[in-house]
């Protein structure tokens, strides 16, 4: 199939089903809408989320609503210092009545995987999710053993100034996609979860709002969201930037200006249109670029994303 014959099939069906995702995880998840928009953009895309905030805003929350609308299954890792690769991945234990090992699968093995306070766990034992997040598969014992191909990580971090955490390496932080915070939730919506007890009620109301198989087409629609030569430079023109900027000791890869170029057509798809525009590039490029970056004494390097971006002429 074509690009433009694949593309001539994102219409109303999507539309719908995406608002329908949408929409079923706000209902659970009471936090700002662009929390939710980042994470479906990132599942369509194929990326991984990195979530860094406190504990207590709702990033357990969000993983749970969003495996329940997506119909996928869904496991919790809970990152400790003293968590082991194989606790991640897997161990293969032998049965001493059949006299073979027997793969015994991690949590890894799910839909969607929520590895909370990732930066809790040494460094060895953080690397065991360098392979799944890059390539979609584990290797346990010498052996590949893939992982489902809606596969779908939501990390958290906790702030680096909280006792006991270990800095996530730039080749970890590099495999996520996108990276923000939730923060604290409006008034209005803060009121509605004490007038709920909290989520727990809402997400056992969710149901499936998609299949597998839709997931996996909506992902493959993605693909063929038409990325013109002018947005295209575009990208390439702000991740360019990035290298050459005096506050950064570290631009962003190509990698990453993939990883921003599959997010911006996520986000076109989501809006219902075959095309990317400048302004999904604007809207996504502090949360795609800023985790993959290295600033100058410790910089926060969101407002020095967002400044690269205003120093870059916006195609016509």
């Amino acid at each position: 199939m074509t690009n433009a014959a694949a593309s001539a099939t994102v219409g109303t069906a999507d539309t719908q089903a995406l608002a329908k995702l949408v929409a079923t995880v706000g209902r659970v998840f009471r936090g700002h809408q662009q929390s939710v928009d980042l994470l479906v953009i990132a599942f369509l895309a194929r990326g991984h989320v990195l979530i860094e905030d406190i504990p207590g805003v709702g990033k357990t929350t969000l993983a749970r609503a969003l495996a329940a609308a997506s119909g996928g299954s869904f496991k919790r890792l809970q990152c400790t210092p003293d968590l082991m690769p194989a606790d991640v991945t897997g161990v293969s234990i032998y049965q001493e009545h059949e006299r073979v090992f027997k793969f015994h699968p991690g949590p890894i093995f799910c839909d969607v995987l929520l590895a909370d306070e990732l930066n809790r766990t040494p460094p060895r034992t953080q690397s065991a999710l360098l392979e799944a997040l890059s390539e979609g598969q584990v290797t346990v014992d010498g052996e590949p053993r893939s992982l489902p191909s809606t596969f779908f990580c939501i990390a958290t971090q906790n702030p680096l100034d909280h006792v006991g955490t270990y800095p996530l390496p730039d080749s970890q932080r590099d495999r996520f996609l996108v990276s923000y915070k939730l923060g604290y939730p409006d008034a209005d919506k803060e009121l509605a979860l004490l007038a709920h007890d909290g989520a727990e009620n809402d997400l056992s109301r969710v149901t499936p709002v998609l299949d597998a198989a839709t997931a996996r087409a909506l992902r493959a629609r993605t693909q063929v969201i038409r990325v013109e030569d002018s947005v295209r430079r575009y990208i390439l023109e702000l991740v360019r930037a990035t290298r050459g900027a005096k506050s950064l000791v570290q631009g962003a890869s190509p990698r990453a200006g993939i990883g921003l170029q599959r997010a911006c057509q996520a986000r076109a798809l989501l809006a219902g249109r075959e095309f990317v525009i400048p302004d999904d590039v604007q809207a996504l490029a502090v949360p795609c670029l800023s985790h993959r970056v290295t600033s100058r004494a410790g910089q926060a390097t969101e407002p020095i994303i967002a400044h690269v971006v205003e120093g870059v002429a916006v195609p016509r």
